[in-house]
This record gives structure tokens, C-alpha cells and sequence, in this order.
């Protein structure tokens, strides 16, 4: 990523005191809201300044554009879903073991957000973005690390360099299947995660080709 890229996306002053972080937070939070409600590409700068009851300045203070409010929404995102995913696998002692985990991992980042209008919106953003296109697939990357990380743990014997590909895949397909769901109905949404489901029981940890 580029000098000037990274500037449009990222913050321009990291907040120290607390109430310089209260005041990022109620930003941040008030994004969300506004696009659940109407979209990235409706928000204006002008009415999150409204909404999040802060001087227009104050939200230019941090952000250079809406480029960087999305990012800062997606890092909030991907770090809470990597913590937890990390959390999850850090004890899992056998293959059987994982294979629950991920289904059970499945099933959690799908009920969170099945309802999270923001989520999708968040995600559309950063793939219209040619500067935040490459964070879902950094975000992809670390799933896949804690994944390969595992694999290495309980089945070394499958440590080839295939695996490291399939895990990254495996993450990728991860929150493309999540995403897919959460804009079908209910019960075909359903449907999508229990073949999703299948397909990882059946190949995830199939024996890689010499």
C-alpha cells in the first residue's frame, strides 16, 4: 500500500486522552448506525458530525475521508472475530476437536451478524475501495495463520505446503459462505452453513497429494 493510500485510510491522530477516545468512539458509533441505515456511499461527513453530536472538525481531527471511518469499522471487526477465533482454537487438541470448533465458529459469526445491518454495508464498502479492497484478504491471511497454526499442532503430518493454501482458502470461503448467508432467508441461509459444514467435515483435513 502506497504513502498517500495509507493516508486516506487510516487515522490521522491516534486519541491519548480518554476523552479524546470517548469522543473516536461515539464517531465510530454513529457511523455504524448511519450506514446500516442508508450505505457507505450515502453518508455524509456533514450529517455523522450531527449525529454523533461533535463538531464537524472534531470528525475531520481523525478521519481525512470516509475511506478511514470505514477501515477503522472493519479493523473493529476482523480484530474481535480473529480474538475470538484465536480464543476457540488455542484448545483444541485433535482434529475432531477442530472440525466442531469450526462449525461452532461458523455458526456464532453468522448469528452476530445475521442481524448487524452494518456488517455487510462495511464489507460492500471496503470491496468497492481500491485502497481497502486488501484488508478482507489481510483479515483472510490471519484466519488462515491461526488455522495453518493449528493444523501444524495436531496433524503435522499435514504440514505440506499445499495445507498453508488450503487453510488460506478455507478462510477465505469462511466469510464468503457467512456473507451469502446472511443476505438469504433464514432457512436457506441454513442450508448454505450445513454444506458449508459438509464440505470442511469431508476435505478440510483430507490428506494432501504428494
Amino acid at each position: 500500500m502506497s504513502v498517500g493510500s495509507s493516508d486516506r485510510i487510516g487515522l490521522r491522530r491516534k486519541p491519548k486522552q480518554e476523552r479524546s477516545i470517548q469522543r473516536l468512539d461515539l464517531i465510530l458509533s454513529a457511523a455504524a448506525g448511519l450506514i446500516a441505515e442508508k450505505g457507505v456511499s450515502a453518508m455524509r461527513m456533514t450529517e455523522l458530525a450531527v449525529a454523533a453530536k461533535v463538531p464537524i472538525g472534531s470528525v475531520y481531527q481523525y478521519f481525512p475521508e470516509k475511506a478511514a471511518i470505514v477501515k477503522a469499522l472493519f479493523d473493529r471487526h476482523a480484530s474481535a472475530i480473529q480474538a475470538r477465533i484465536a480464543e476457540a482454537f488455542a484448545v483444541v487438541h485433535s482434529v475432531e476437536h477442530a472440525l466442531e470448533v469450526l462449525a461452532a465458529t461458523i455458526d456464532w459469526h453468522y448469528d452476530d451478524y445475521r442481524n448487524d445491518a452494518a456488517y455487510l454495508a462495511i464489507w460492500a464498502g471496503i470491496e468497492t475501495d481500491q485502497d481497502l479492497s486488501r484488508l478482507n484478504i489481510e483479515h483472510s491471511s490471519r484466519i488462515a495463520g491461526i488455522f495453518h497454526d493449528t493444523v501444524r499442532r495436531i496433524a503435522p503430518e499435514l504440514t505440506a505446503a499445499d495445507m498453508e493454501a488450503r487453510t488460506y482458502l478455507f478462510s477465505h470461503l469462511l466469510g464468503a459462505s457467512i456473507r451469502l448467508a446472511v443476505v438469504s432467508e433464514a432457512s436457506f441461509a441454513r442450508r448454505i452453513l450445513d454444506e458449508w459444514k459438509r464440505v470442511i467435515r469431508t476435505s478440510f483435513f483430507s490428506a494432501v497429494p504428494a
